[in-house]
């Protein structure tokens, strides 16, 4: 059984979820901020929180029948009836304590005893975290069915992992982080671009209205083409203004993929032929982040 809940785990998933940590801790580790119980913590807590959104998702898409055998991509835990409704919502109580427990001891390495009222902003930080894992499929107003995945995901795998996880270390926030930040956000959308690209017809059929049902196909590549160029331009920007190693412009390498797939992208007419970029994406976002630490600190 045991076996079905990594499943759906989604483990391509996780590279992806910890890159906004690993770019933020960089930084700060760069700027003389080291901390590698922080550093552990924190990924550990990104992991809690992406498996989690992704137990809700298979719960919240399985419940409401967008799950279905007209769904192109890999079959979900709850549609493919190994995992029932109430054994997932058992599994997404449990992942929410355990993930919860590593947040409080994260937020009290960081802080310690004497900053109480940071110790309370990152709490409320890793509720409300918790709430959008949760809220992207479950309930009425889910916002993953009304067009708004795109922006909590920028929001919260980009902006709030990547200054969040700065900020952790160093007690302040630089905005010099905010260009890598939107980088990696717009490539954890470049993600549920694809997804949403691939899932179009039938998202459309259930009522799922993802931002690619409402501006409509035609434009989803333009989109996606934009996604990936401002993140690139975005983390060029920031490695001219505020780096002096020429190391630091190894991240490039991970972008030629991104750039290759994107010539696939814009070929690709079959929905279905969608799915493979997908793991492309996500394994360059974590390429991206390891050899742009790997430039700031060798």
């Amino acid at each position: 059984m045991l076996k079905h809940y990594i499943k759906a785990a989604r483990l391509r998933t996780l590279p992806l979820s910890v890159s906004g940590i690993i770019i933020g801790s960089a930084i700060a580790w760069y700027d003389g901020y080291k901390n590698y119980l922080v550093f552990i913590l924190a990924i550990l807590t990104t992991i809690g929180f992406q498996i989690i959104s992704n137990f809700a998702n298979d719960y919240g898409d399985g419940i409401k029948g967008t799950d279905n055998e007209n769904r192109i991509g890999p079959k979900r835990a709850i549609q493919s009836g190994i995992i029932t409704p109430k054994q997932m919502k058992k599994a997404i109580i449990i992942s929410l304590i355990i993930t919860f427990s590593i947040t409080l001891s994260l937020i009290y390495v960081a802080f310690g005893k004497d900053n109480f009222k940071l110790s309370i902003l990152f709490i409320l930080l890793g509720i409300l975290s918790i709430g959008a894992a949760i809220k992207y499929t479950v309930g009425k107003n889910a916002y993953g069915y009304s067009g708004f995945g795109d922006v909590f995901v920028f929001l919260f795998f980009g902006l709030l992992s990547t200054l969040g996880s700065y900020f952790l270390y160093t007690k302040n926030l630089n905005l010099k982080v905010l260009y890598p930040a939107i980088s990696v956000g717009l490539l954890s959308v470049a993600v549920l671009n694809l997804n949403n690209m691939r899932d179009v017809e039938n998202d459309k059929k259930v009522n799922k209205n993802t931002l690619i049902v409402k501006i409509g196909s035609q434009y989803a590549k333009a989109y996606h083409a934009l996604l990936l160029i401002i993140s690139f331009f975005s983390i060029l920007i920031f490695t001219y203004f505020f780096t002096n190693k020429t190391l630091s412009y190894l991240f490039i390498i991970a972008y030629i993929p991104l750039f290759l797939h994107l010539k696939r992208v814009y070929q690709t007419e079959n929905p279905k032929d969608f799915d493979p970029e997908l793991k492309k994406v996500a394994l360059s976002t974590f390429l991206f982040s390891a050899l742009f630490a790997a430039g700031l600190l060798l």
